[in-house]
């Protein structure tokens, strides 16, 4: 099984450290998550209602003309792969390791597409590598901004691949599930169009992991054979009714989309003041291509700072960092930093 970051009660177990003592880096996960309302008693004593308004709501929110709710985007990867003939898939590496995993699990044969991140451009790299391979493939798999190098994807490229794509009778997958804070880069409003797939996620921008709550974005006859793969009451009816108030609140999405870049850029800054390689950032993580990521994650766990570390056979090595919350929690980051920059020092002037 692929791991995934957030696992924080193994670190606990592994390092000796209580889960509370830890400050969880992980996961590209909003730490100034949407505070959930409280909940009336109907949505826990009756099941869930397909017409309770979360639809409209998620139509208006992602500018999409058709959309199925899923118990987080994770649902979807696991049964996309099921609605199609054995074929070739090209996926990215390093990327959201389920989509890779999940496809090869479904029968498909894999194509990687690695991404360059220490060597020439990455834009140059990756697209190129793309354009030579997408006619060989009956799929692609992107996620927009990737995790964990941050890339994106312009959306008139993306169209590009899904037409050729299509032509052979084809998908695009987009992964989208970071997209939020830049919704002007979504393929949402294209999302009618015949093999075309788009995933969103309410776990990241809304911070929001453990509802387990996001979309498929698709024309509608692929949308109702998915929806039939997952039966009656896929969402809970708690999750929907937080999932439609989070979506319906424009107020605090764009004090978020102004929030997050200027916490990600400070993040990119912490790093570089201390001669991190930050290779690629989104609005909620950044990306350190390094041969020496294994041992900078042994330090700041010892610091008891958890972050995500990709080896090489997962498209590393490399470290993704999530964003800090308080100012305690930055103030905790940039002090374990500057240790071990201190630390770099004084074994560079013994050496």
């Amino acid at each position: 099984m692929p791991q995934h970051g957030g696992n924080l009660l193994e670190a606990a177990r592994r390092y000796g450290r209580a889960p509370e003592a830890w400050l969880d880096l992980s996961t590209g996960i909003n730490p100034g998550a949407y505070p959930v309302p409280s909940l009336p008693p109907r949505v826990w004593q009756q099941l869930p209602q397909q017409d309770d308004g979360l639809i409209d709501v998620a139509l208006d929110y992602y500018a999409a003309p058709a959309l199925l709710p899923v118990a987080g985007s994770q649902q979807a990867i696991q049964l996309l792969p099921g609605l199609r003939a054995p074929g070739r898939v090209g996926v990215l590496s390093p990327s959201y390791n389920e989509h890779a995993y999940r496809w090869q699990q479904g029968g498909h044969t894999l194509v990687p597409l690695r991404l360059n991140t220490h060597g020439d451009t990455l834009e140059d790299s990756i697209d190129s590598q793309i354009d030579s391979q997408i006619d060989s493939v009956d799929v692609l798999v992107v996620v927009n901004p990737n995790n964990p190098t941050g890339h994106r994807f312009g959306p008139e490229q993306l169209l590009d691949w899904h037409r050729r794509l299509q032509a052979r009778g084809g998908w695009l997958v987009v992964d989208e599930a970071f997209i939020d804070a830049t919704p002007e880069q979504s393929l949402a409003a294209h999302s009618h169009l015949p093999g075309l797939v788009v995933l969103r996620s309410i776990g990241k921008f809304f911070g929001l992991p453990g509802l387990r709550g996001g979309f498929v974005l698709a024309e509608t006859g692929l949308l109702a054979a998915l929806s039939e793969r997952l039966g009656p009451w896929a969402v809970a009816g708690p999750a929907r009714f937080i999932m439609q108030t989070a979506l319906a609140d424009d107020t605090w999405q764009q004090r978020m989309r102004e929030q997050l870049p200027r916490a990600s850029e400070r993040l990119v800054h912490l790093l570089s003041e201390y001669g991190l390689p930050v290779g690629g950032h989104s609005a909620l993580f950044a990306w350190l291509p390094t041969s020496t990521a294994h041992a900078l994650h042994e330090q700041l766990a010892h610091a008891g700072i958890w972050s995500r570390y990709f080896d090489p056979a997962a498209g590393g090595p490399g470290l993704r960092l999530g964003l800090p919350g308080e100012e305690a929690d930055w103030q905790r980051l940039g002090i374990a930093l500057a240790q071990i920059h201190q630390s770099k020092c004084n074994q560079a002037v013994q050496a």
